[in-house]
């Protein structure tokens, strides 16, 4: 597969219109596609597909959709930029590393005699869901090994972008043509960084557990279950503390397109930013199995490096209330119920 690029988008557009550019990259994908390529590609709203969702290879877990293996270059030119719609120049470029890097691993693999599964660029699958011309709420998904990411548009301006994932393995590429390669270090650097700043009794607060969890512990369920908030608040850092900390919280809000983006900033700012919770598990030193997470008032991070001697990153960003926009279609029914009567 042929590397992606994008041109980066205009700075700032509102949101109604980034909802309008992706209706329309989404119908201009599904135009391309051939008949038999679309049926698969489509599937209703409603539809628990549209909830079912993981970012472990294709062998492990059954992906509906059409993936880019099954498209010639032109459904893969549309199918890139509808990803492009639904990402920052940032983000778009480290989700086209992270399925580039599926050569990469393969390579690794082979040369240490541990091929187990297909490691492919092409094994990526684009969903849509409901119709994406009426009125109705729709969404899409683009999904494949470490990087999966989800969309619901609500009355043609409203955009739940929630789960995000991303992934990489390996987390720094070692050997090789793109040996230093480290597609997600400030995921990390700006988490070590801020780990050291804190004093003892910070540190006792921040570091819940001596052993990382294998993975990310909310896994790929439909919506966050995980009430205990643990770790240090930050109204017990210092403000450089905060200040990375906010770093850290944008590192990956910055992922979405920057009127996006600029939603969720908004709601950092409107919320009661000292309640934010940083919490880390395993070792402090550079290479060991390490994780952290950030419990916000309406969002929750993870990250976890723990596999392949930890050498292996997982992200994900979701939405307490609104993962695959349940909170927007919420208020979506109610208003329609409230017009009705």
């Amino acid at each position: 597969m042929t590397e992606h690029t994008h041109t980066a988008a205009p700075l700032i557009i509102p949101a109604s219109e980034r909802a309008e550019r992706m209706a329309t990259a989404c119908i201009n994908f599904l135009e391309t596609l051939t008949p038999a390529l679309r049926r698969k590609a489509e599937i209703a709203f409603e539809e628990s597909e549209r909830l079912r969702w993981h970012y472990i290879p294709l062998e492990m877990w059954e992906r509906g959709g059409v993936s880019l293996g099954e498209m010639n270059e032109k459904q893969r030119e549309a199918a890139f930029g509808l990803l492009a719609c639904g990402l920052s120049e940032k983000g778009y470029q480290k989700a086209t590393k992270i399925m580039n890097l599926e050569t990469t691993l393969g390579e690794l693999e082979r040369a240490e005699g541990t091929t187990r599964l297909v490691r492919d660029p092409e094994r990526y699958f684009f969903s849509v869901f409901g119709d994406v011309a009426n009125n109705k709420p729709w969404g899409w998904r683009a999904e494949g090994h470490h990087v999966s990411l989800h969309y619901t548009v609500v009355n043609r301006e409203l955009i739940s972008p929630y789960p995000s994932f991303f992934g990489s393995n390996p987390a720094e590429v070692r050997h090789g043509p793109k040996k230093g390669l480290r597609i997600l270090s400030a995921e990390e650097d700006l988490a070590r960084q801020l780990l050291g700043s804190f004093n003892p009794d910070q540190k006792r607060k921040a570091i819940i557990n001596a052993t990382a969890p294998a993975d990310i512990l909310t896994r790929d369920v439909p919506k966050v279950e995980l009430n205990a908030v643990e770790g240090l608040a930050a109204e017990s850092m210092t403000t450089g503390q905060r200040e990375t900390l906010v770093k850290l919280i944008h590192e990956y809000v910055e992922r979405l397109p920057e009127e996006i983006a600029a939603a969720e900033i908004r709601k950092l700012r409107d919320a009661k930013i000292n309640e934010i919770h940083f919490a880390w598990a395993g070792a402090e030193e550079r290479g060991k199995p390490h994780y952290y997470r950030m419990h916000g008032p309406f969002f929750f991070v993870e990250y976890d490096n723990t596999q392949n001697d930890a050498n292996h990153i997982h992200t994900v960003w979701r939405h307490l209330d609104d993962d695959f926009g349940v909170d927007l279609l919420r208020l979506h029914y109610r208003n329609a119920n409230h017009h009705d009567h």
